[in-house]
């Protein structure tokens, strides 16, 4: 899996830009601060960010000095993008894996580096009710293995989520599953 956009896209950068912007499309970044994170020159940034601009895939805007872009949550293929995103980093499984097995789940969040679309390898997810901490360690080991990527749980009850929250909120986070309020 994880070669699958190498597959289809040979520039790691685009694949870096396609990843951050599109995990999480709340996500805004500037030029200089890509290339500071990806650890690549600026100019190989501005290009690839150039091309995305022009198939209209990353939108931008000016702020005072610094243009920030951003996914274009509007581009016909901005779903499948999204979904592709996901399946690389390997979300995907990790949820399903949690919510089939785990018990009573409320909420899913990805928090900090992935919940910003940075592929850094290690998932760091919020669990939010009464979660088997047993079968949850087992199916980490499992999951990351298959996906190649550490994974961190904080299992919360709704309580204690509720009044670590103010904290919380302060951090990155992505709402990645929700129990049916019904």
């Amino acid at each position: 899996m994880d070669n699958l956009f190498a597959g289809l896209i040979s520039s790691k950068t685009r694949i870096k830009l396609l990843t951050r912007f599109f995990f999480n499309p709340k996500t805004r970044s500037y030029l200089r601060g890509l290339a500071k994170e990806f650890n690549v020159s600026t100019n190989s940034v501005r290009e690839e960010l150039n091309q995305l601009r022009k198939t209209n895939l990353l939108k931008s805007r000016r702020d005072g000095r610094q243009v920030y872009y951003m996914a274009n949550v509007d581009h016909p293929l901005f779903p499948e993008l999204k979904s592709m995103v996901s399946k690389v980093m390997g979300i995907d499984q990790v949820i399903d894996g949690i919510v089939n097995r785990l018990g009573d789940l409320e909420r899913a969040y990805l928090i900090d580096d992935y919940a910003e679309g940075k592929d850094t390898g290690i998932i760091d997810l919020l669990l939010v009710g009464n979660i088997d901490q047993y079968h949850l360690n087992d199916l980490s080991r499992k999951t990351e293995r298959y996906i190649k990527r550490k994974i961190r749980s904080l299992v919360l009850s709704r309580q204690e989520y509720d009044r670590l929250f103010p904290e919380l909120k302060k951090r990155p986070r992505v709402l990645v599953w929700q129990a049916n309020q019904g």
